[in-house]
């Protein structure tokens, strides 16, 4: 069992730097940040764009993978992201990874001034979004006419220092978005699907029956199942997973149980809504990830 930490863009970037230093010290195996203009649930507090913080991240770690948890088309354009994402994984040396998923329907969908979209055009936008992407990512010369994006001419002068392109970690809860976590995903990640008042135990089986419908897709896919990871940020659940090592420990567990490769967890945020805990729980945390990392699906 893998376990990687989203560090939230909520500070300056001095502030933030240290963390992330500490994230890949304390061992943890991939490091992440938010894709949001703002975040609704810590919609007060500072927040600093998503790119440029993976930027300055690749310049105080050195070997753990740096990626966006999750970006979505909800304010990009897959042109100039593929762009950004080359760029940032030449400056890492080949360690971004590209966690992408639909969007939700917060303050990030509204701030453009578009259209509500429903589940499905949001599903259809995604295909075409991650479709873009990778041809981006992978030809010189893209052309494009779509539903939803145009591409003229668009070149790509600076490849992914990956080949062929960086990962891609697809983040899916529906059929239509599995099967593209399926087709182009090196990782599925969820969030589950079970809101977080109806209870841990409710979360989790949600979580399990996403997992037996992966299992479903991928065999309708023909691909093998030992080919693609498997993400679950577990701090969507009710309780924080670093309440305490010993509540870690058992998430870790009973994701493992699930077939999960890899689990998500957060930073803490001492005093706010969420990922209420003191920072001090990471250093109990990371003694205890050489013993998880056994923790097998």
């Amino acid at each position: 069992m893998r376990v990687g930490i989203v560090v939230l863009p909520v500070d300056r970037w001095p502030d933030q730097a240290e963390r992330w230093r500490r994230a890949e010290e304390y061992g943890f195996d991939h490091l992440w940040t938010y894709d949001h203009l703002t975040w609704d649930p810590l919609g007060d507090l500072p927040w600093g764009a998503t790119v440029p913080t993976l930027v300055a991240a690749a310049t105080v770690t050195r070997t753990a993978p740096l990626g966006t948890w999750v970006a979505s088309p909800n304010l990009r354009h897959p042109v100039p992201f593929a762009r950004e994402l080359a760029a940032l994984d030449d400056i890492s040396g080949g360690r971004a990874v590209l966690g992408v998923g639909a969007g939700g329907s917060g303050s990030d969908a509204r701030v453009l001034g578009g259209p509500a979209l429903s589940p499905a055009d949001r599903a259809s936008r995604l295909e075409e979004f991650v479709g873009v992407l990778d041809r981006m990512l992978t030809s010189p010369v893209t052309d494009h006419e779509g539903t939803w994006y145009r591409a003229v001419g668009a070149k790509t002068l600076l490849p992914c220092r990956q080949r062929p392109r960086l990962p891609f970690v697809v983040a899916a809860n529906g059929p239509r978005t599995m099967r593209l976590a399926a087709r182009y995903g090196r990782g599925w990640a969820t969030t589950g699907t079970t809101r977080r008042e109806h209870g841990d135990d409710a979360w989790w089986s949600g979580v399990g029956s996403l997992a037996r419908r992966f299992d479903e897709v991928l065999a309708a896919a023909d691909r093998d199942p030992a080919g693609i990871d498997r993400l679950l940020s577990v701090d969507a659940a009710t309780t924080y997973s670093l309440v305490s090592p010993a509540y870690f420990e058992e998430v870790v567990g009973r994701a493992a149980a699930l077939g999960f490769t890899d689990v998500v967890v957060h930073w803490p945020v001492p005093g706010a809504p969420v990922y209420d805990a003191p920072e001090s729980v990471l250093d109990d945390i990371a003694a205890s990830l050489p013993a998880l990392r056994s923790a097998r699906p």
